[in-house]
């Protein structure tokens, strides 16, 4: 009897052993399930960083702003500052060394500049967006109803680009000049340093109209849309985009634009009017 107790007892023993060695087997199964998960969380984003500078035109900054966001939930070790003006002011930061990686104009005009002067890496240029250009006027005005009417005496103020610095000034004064009406609109011009500036005058109503582009009229209730720019008024409005020379150097820039180029950015500039370059 003695001899049968002490075997119960044995075995009791050796099936308590087995039990706990089972429970530090799950216990482990757990801890590597949660490693493997952390591994993959890691794998969802990018092990890139470092900093990129964007130069872009100023119609561009609700959508770029969003697709920066987009880019560093991915990507978050990147830091990317943009700064939004007049292509024609961002061209003349780049020729005075402003530091920058990545252009983008809302003109073919700066870019060639640019890349005449030998300042950007022109392997990386392409054509990203098209754009278009619009009359707008002040909210419930009915002063203006086509672009014939910015000559008449009753408009005082037209709001436009300047045409020396600003894109969307020079292709007003493409449109204007297409339709025989440059010098009696240019007497009465007020002229913004960039498109913002000019949509601002006639959200205020300080002006009586004005020459945006579509995209920028479609971010704000407070001006009327009177109708687009004649068709073959103006040379096409096409946003091209490159890397600088320091910018071909920096992985991270070119991550960007890379990023910038791919259909997922697409879907966003199209949900802000954008139209995507052929």
């Amino acid at each position: 009897m003695k001899m049968k107790k002490w075997t119960a007892a044995i075995l009791a023993a050796a099936l308590s052993v087995s039990m706990l060695a089972g429970c530090g087997s799950s216990s482990n199964n757990s801890n590597t399930d949660a490693d493997a998960g952390s591994a993959a969380d890691t794998a969802a984003t990018s092990s890139l960083s470092g900093e990129v500078t964007v130069f872009a035109a100023k119609s561009m900054t609700d959508c770029l702003d969003e697709l920066i966001e987009d880019y560093n939930e991915e990507n978050p070790d990147v830091a990317i500052t943009a700064n939004y003006a007049g292509s024609g002011d961002l061209q003349s930061q780049i020729e005075n060394g402003a530091p920058c990686d990545l252009f983008l104009s809302a003109a073919q005009k700066q870019m060639d500049a640019l890349c005449d002067e030998g300042l950007m890496a022109d392997e990386t240029r392409s054509d990203l967006l098209t754009n278009e250009a619009v009359l707008v006027v002040p909210k419930d005005s009915d002063a203006v109803t086509s672009f014939e009417d910015l000559a008449s005496d009753s408009v005082a103020k037209v709001a436009i680009g300047n045409p020396d610095s600003v894109p969307v000034g020079q292709y007003a004064q493409e449109i204007l000049t297409t339709l025989g009406i440059w010098d009696a609109v240019n007497a009465k011009a007020v002229l913004g340093s960039d498109v913002r500036q000019v949509l601002a005058w006639c959200e205020t109503g300080e002006v009586d109209a004005g020459i945006v582009y579509a995209t920028d009229a479609a971010v704000t209730d407070s001006v009327t849309v009177v109708c687009a720019a004649p068709e073959d008024s103006c040379a096409p409005v096409i946003y091209p985009i490159a890397l600088t020379k320091d910018g071909a150097e920096n992985e991270a820039a070119q991550s960007f634009l890379e990023f910038l180029e791919a259909d997922d950015a697409a879907a966003v500039f199209e949900k802000y009017g954008f139209g995507i370059a052929e």
